[in-house]
């Protein structure tokens, strides 16, 4: 029987088989060929420690009920995007064959059996980790959006996961001046060196607010992203944004820590921009969610977001279960882990 990657209770992955559905006449099958998984949103439900498990998501009033317990929510399928061939085709299915290169959201296991409407084709040309980046470019597209970046414009980015990683480039093609990158893993902040960053910090060795300002005339970035979900970056991007400058989250934070809304806070008079871009409706009116998520596979086909060399770790399917324990336990490792189905 085949395999699939599951959690089987919150922290803990194995590989678990699973039986193959019969073929109804409007899906495929799929072989899946590459695989990976979203670090933080996927995580957190791996975790199962933020209020998504504790407290109940009502979504009509669109806040979490305290106290009422979610489901479970385990065993849980574990992933995020796939790249697979056709290998089967219903009988209604006319615009797919077998042999096909598709992809689309799907977790990680060895086959798929989906609606052909589900999957995307693989454009020509584009590698397997830059197809792993589409939905992280979404979200960046959407950040860089909703902060407005313009021409000329000092950016700092805060958080150098897949999304991170994705702003710096972004911001860079809307035209940024100067793009410095913060994050306490050093082989994420070698990996934006190589694209788009000018300078990279380690907020564990420096004052990074204190550092930004004395690289900007003592003035600040104009504008700040926040996409790793830590209550301490978010505090040091404020210490680094200009008075009257722009602060754009895009990150879910948890935990106890807490925000200190102090000095910097009151008296810059800083703007928080709250970013998801697939949170209908967007700011502006000509754009929804679909029309960002073709704009960033346009930048990935055509190589203006670059991410071949992004998806690190890249381990074979029978190492999946210890690879995504790993990254969980171990982020220093990683920057986005990929599951190469074609690797002995």
């Amino acid at each position: 029987m085949p395999l699939e990657l599951i959690a089987d209770r919150p922290g803990h992955a194995v590989l678990s088989s699973y039986q193959e559905p019969p073929l109804a006449p409007d899906e495929i099958r799929v072989q899946s060929l590459f695989s990976s998984v979203k670090h933080g949103t996927e995580l957190r439900g791996f975790r199962a420690d933020t209020p998504d498990a504790s407290d109940r998501w009502d979504g009509e009033l669109r806040l979490h009920r305290r106290g009422e317990s979610a489901s479970s929510g385990f065993p849980r399928r574990l992933g995020n995007m796939c790249l697979g061939a056709v290998v089967e085709v219903g009988a209604e299915v006319t615009a797919l064959r077998e042999g096909d290169r598709v992809f689309a959201h799907l977790p990680i296991r060895e086959t798929h059996t989906v609606s052909a409407a589900r999957v995307q084709k693989a454009p020509d040309g584009i590698s397997p980790q830059a197809i792993m980046y589409w939905d992280p470019a979404d979200f960046a597209v959407g950040a860089v959006r909703d902060g407005a970046v313009r021409l000329g414009d000092r950016v700092a980015v805060f958080g150098l996961g897949a999304i991170g990683l994705m702003v710096a480039q972004a911001a860079r093609l809307c035209g940024a001046r100067w793009v410095v990158v913060v994050d306490p893993i050093e082989r994420r902040r070698a990996a934006a060196l190589r694209h788009a960053a000018d300078l990279a910090l380690d907020p564990v060795a420096i004052d990074a607010g204190l550092e930004i300002k004395q690289h900007t005339d003592k003035i600040g970035a104009d504008i700040a992203f926040e996409t790793s979900g830590s209550y301490r970056a978010f505090e040091d991007a404020m210490r680094a944004t200009c008075y009257a400058g722009t602060l754009v989250s895009t990150a879910y934070y948890h935990g106890e820590q807490g925000l200190r809304l102090a000095g910097e806070w009151h008296r810059n008079r800083i703007q928080v921009i709250s970013s998801r871009a697939n949170s209908e409706p967007l700011p502006q009116a000509s754009w929804n969610f679909a029309r960002i998520r073709a704009e960033s596979l346009a930048l990935l086909v055509e190589g203006r977001l670059q991410a071949d060399d992004l998806i690190d770790p890249i381990v074979p399917f029978t190492a999946a279960a210890d690879a995504y324990m790993e990254i969980n336990q171990h982020p220093e490792r990683s920057i986005k882990l990929g599951i190469d189905h074609e690797l002995a």
